[in-house]
């Protein structure tokens, strides 16, 4: 039981570190390659995790080998366009000026369904209005519409709305997250006075208080177990 216990905690982090290692490009999106990469993996580890007959170095090996293969590839598609458009394909034009490409659609074994549900994703109902919709090398649809069809920005309107910023987090679930205070260049004095206002007596009634870079405060109490 416990070598069973050592051994897969064993595999398990030599995965995540090899993961890791891919970068989180590779984690997000699967290129084919990545997707056969992890496949693979899962095999390897799996075996020794279940047979004890089976040496460690046995599936430890070839993971490493598979990882280190990986890198040099990805190493190796950075530098190389034509090498990266071998191993991973190169985008597909679905859709142009709101005209369909089926040629392309055959040759990526791409449904009319499929891409329907794409554009509704992207809150896209009428293809007439899309003036680019591209496969790209991860299975994603890249949908680009009409310049007409995009909504107004604020310079455009000649509106200057504040830029808040980034929200920062100060409390979660009721706990305090010091560093994220310091680097708004709050102290606890700040934060007990937020919470005073607010008829709070301390953070462990807080379900999450967040901070704009103009110290604008949201704030959600804790609802009542029940």
């Amino acid at each position: 039981m416990v070598i069973a216990f050592l051994r897969t905690i064993i595999l398990y982090l030599l995965i995540i570190a090899g993961i890791r290692l891919m970068g989180k490009r590779q984690v997000g999106e699967l290129e084919p390659s990545e997707l056969v990469l992890a496949l693979i993996i899962a095999d390897l580890a799996a075996v020794p995790m279940q047979d004890f007959g089976i040496p460690l170095l046995t599936g430890i090996i070839p993971i490493l080998t598979l990882l280190c293969i990986t890198m040099l590839l990805s190493v190796l598609t950075m530098h190389s366009v034509r090498f990266r458009a071998i191993v991973c394909g190169r985008p597909s034009i679905i859709v142009e000026n709101g005209r369909l490409h089926q040629r392309e659609m055959r040759k990526n074994r791409f449904t009319i369904d499929e891409l329907m549900e794409e554009l509704r994703m992207k809150g896209v109902t009428d293809l007439s209005t899309v003036k680019y919709a591209i496969l790209e090398t991860n299975g994603q649809i890249s949908v680009l519409p009409y310049a007409n069809q995009l909504p107004a920005t604020a310079k455009q309107m000649n509106v200057t709305p504040d830029d808040v910023g980034l929200p920062i987090i100060i409390i979660n679930d009721g706990r305090v997250l010091e560093h994220n205070l310091r680097t708004r260049g709050l102290d606890r004095a700040w934060l007990d006075k937020q919470l005073k206002a607010r008829k709070l007596h301390n953070p462990a009634q807080v379900f999450l208080l967040t901070v704009d870079e103009q110290k604008r405060v949201y704030l959600v109490e804790k609802e009542a177990a029940k």
